[in-house]
This record gives C-alpha cells, structure tokens and sequence, in this order.
C-alpha cells in the first residue's frame, strides 16, 4: 500500500506544480503578447496597412504559433510525434514575432535586444507549459480509455493473447520494469519508451501506467 500511497502524493505535487506553472506562463504571455502585439501592429501601419488590417495582423502571427503548439500537444497525447507541417509553421511563426519586433526598434544593439525579447519570452513560455503538460498528459489516463483497457491490449499485435493471463502477467511485467526504470526526480519512464520496450502502442503503455499507479496490477 506504500508504493500507490507515495505515487498518489508525487502526482499531487506535480499537478501544484504544473497548475502554478501554467498559472505564471498565462500572465508571462499576457504581458509579452500585449506588447508584441503593440509592435506588430505599429509595424504594420508604418508599412501602409490600413487600421483594421493592422489591428488583426498581429493575431495571424502569434496565433500561428498557438495553434502550432496545439497540434504538436494534440499529437504528443496521442503517442506520436509531431508532424513536419506543425513544426515548420511553428518555427515559421516564431521568426516572423521575434522579426517583426525587431523591425520597429530603435536602430541599436540593446533597442533591438529589448523589442525582441517580449516575443521571445511569449514563445519560449508557451512552449515551456506545453512540454509540461505533455510530461503530465503521458502520466495520466484519459476519461473513458479505463473501459477500453481490454479492446486496447487486443489490439498490439500477435504475441498479445487477448482478455488472457498472458495479457495481464504482460501488464504487470511492464508495470515493473516502468518501477525499476524512474528517473532521478522518481518520475515513470515516457510510455514511448515503455511501449518501445515491449513493442506495443503508446497506448497500451498509458494503460499499463494508469492501471499501475491506481493499484491494479499489484
């Protein structure tokens, strides 16, 4: 009972964590935004944009790179790694802030260092909270896939036997080796690593997790 008992009070501490962090990577990219936007904007009317095209221009860029680092989010739960398109606009959209705030900047070394840092930061912020929620997203078992456990192991792959004891001693085998194989903070291997380990899906790996941290595989 001291194993789910201490893993419940680790997933308690990084949800504070992950909770304070977002918490301050939502403020940090409220005030870097605000005034990116300002230099965006002021870069656009200089350049002939009328009023109305100006005042949106700066939300096609940065909202590039939010919706980049969406999908990249969106494909990390998934189990799979990011594709070439996500990437590229992210890098993309990322040149063209940091570009741009650098454009409307007085003419010198340190001018240009403080326009583009508020673009910089709002970047490198948001891409901070999304690697943390990837981390907390691989830890956790999303809503309904606890009723899927059965069909999902059945699915990995020929030398699986479905709904059968080799199916569970498989679990329980993996639920160990996730044990003997914590990181130094005592954090559980990426389910990547897990299901390259067993040659299973990412999926089946986030079960196998799941199911040990909520004492089922003991």
């Amino acid at each position: 009972m001291a194993e789910p008992t201490r893993d419940a009070d680790q997933r308690h501490i990084e949800r504070i964590i992950l909770s304070t962090t977002i918490a301050s990577v939502v403020a940090l990219a409220l005030i870097a935004g605000s005034i990116s936007y300002r230099h965006l904007h002021l870069l656009a009317l200089r350049h002939g944009e009328s009023p109305w095209t100006a005042a949106l221009l700066p939300l096609s860029v940065d909202g590039m790179v939010l919706c980049a680092s969406m999908a990249l989010l969106a494909d990390s739960r998934r189990g799979k790694r990011g594709g070439v398109l996500p990437w590229t606009l992210l890098v993309i959209g990322s040149l063209a802030s940091v570009a741009a705030n650098i454009a409307v900047a007085e003419p010198s070394i340190i001018g240009r260092a403080v326009a583009a840092w508020p673009a910089f930061a709002m970047i490198g912020g948001l891409e901070m909270a999304f690697r943390l929620v990837r981390q907390s997203v691989a830890q956790r078992l999303s809503p309904g896939e606890s009723t899927a456990i059965s069909a999902s192991v059945s699915s990995d792959g020929p030398a699986h036997v479905a709904g059968g004891q080799r199916g569970r001693t498989l679990q329980r085998e993996a639920w160990e080796w996730a044990l003997r194989n914590r990181g130094p903070d005592g954090a559980l291997p990426r389910s990547t690593d897990l299901a390259r380990q067993f040659r299973r899906s990412p999926r089946w790996a986030r079960l196998v997790k799941a199911s040990g941290m909520n004492g089922s595989l003991t």
